[in-house]
């Protein structure tokens, strides 16, 4: 099955120098991420996964390399096309340019929440909702459409963060990382601070964001959250060691009234096994 490439790396390298010493983080990393696909970055504490994370979105520059994405519409980035390809290298962007191509494109959600301790739960995504339009009764509409999605109830709209549970926090994160409708999503160890159930319920509304289209490039440690990954890629000392493609998310594989439950067991057996041989 072909699939639409919505942005590469090329021999992207990123180094840390701390007086004399220099870390070489990334090197020559050459990877395509696909339209639609739920891809999960893995590896050893120090491979270089966050720091992939950060390269791709535009949060942070690398030292050597290129970042091309294939968009729909960049002109809120202020760069013209010289084809038809939609391919916009934002390697070359300058600071303001990549804020505008992050508020436009990409979306984020990180262990900790981030959110404004000052702010009401709607006002925190109506915040980043309003960088990107001004139709303030739209984008109402939707944040609320999508909070209740989450099962952030009415009444819990105009509360404080620190009023809410953590598991809500992060749900609440997670709307205000798709409220301008990302062309993808990115999330780093986005369930590390929560405990097993809120765990399950972040990751259960990232699955359906998937299955509705939306594309995502997660990094985690953990095999409960990689599960929910079609695709997963296996990072070591700086570079791609392995990938392995385990097909759409097919439920718990220790459900056994799921109805996929024997695909699900094959998911979960083909990841150990995978893992095991990257030596996790």
């Amino acid at each position: 099955m072909n699939k639409t490439t919505l942005l590469t790396a090329k021999d992207l390298s990123k180094t840390f120098s701390n007086e004399s010493v220099q870390q070489h983080v990334l090197k020559n990393l050459n990877l395509n991420i696909y339209k639609g696909d739920f891809t999960v970055v893995m590896g050893n504490s120090g491979s270089g996964k966050s720091t992939l994370l950060y390269a791709l979105s535009g949060m942070d520059r690398p030292s050597l390399g290129k970042i091309t994405y294939f968009v729909d519409d960049t002109s809120s980035a202020g760069e013209k096309r010289s084809d038809n390809s939609g391919a916009i290298e934002i390697s070359k962007f300058s600071n303001d340019k990549l804020a505008l191509f992050r508020r436009d494109h990409a979306g984020f959600v990180f262990q900790q929440n981030y959110l404004n301790d000052s702010m009401s739960a709607l006002d925190n995504v109506m915040l980043s909702g309003l960088l990107k339009t001004k139709n303030r009764k739209e984008l109402a509409v939707r944040a609320k459409e999508l909070l209740e999605k989450v099962e952030i109830g009415k009444n819990d709209w105009k509360k404080f963060p620190n009023q809410l549970s953590g598991g809500q926090q992060q749900r609440v994160a997670v709307v205000r990382g798709v409220i301008n409708k990302p062309e993808v999503l990115f999330a780093d160890e986005p369930t590390g601070a929560l405990n097993s159930q809120n765990t399950e319920n972040v990751l259960d509304i990232m699955t359906a964001l998937n299955k509705e289209g939306q594309s995502i490039v997660m990094v985690t440690h953990t095999i409960k959250a990689a599960e929910r990954g079609n695709r997963i890629i296996y990072l070591a000392d700086g570079i791609i060691s392995a990938e392995i493609d385990l097909g759409p998310y097919a439920g718990d594989y220790k459900d056994e009234t799921n109805p996929q439950l024997d695909r699900a067991k094959e998911r979960h057996r083909m990841l150990k096994d995978f893992l095991q041989e990257m030596g996790w």
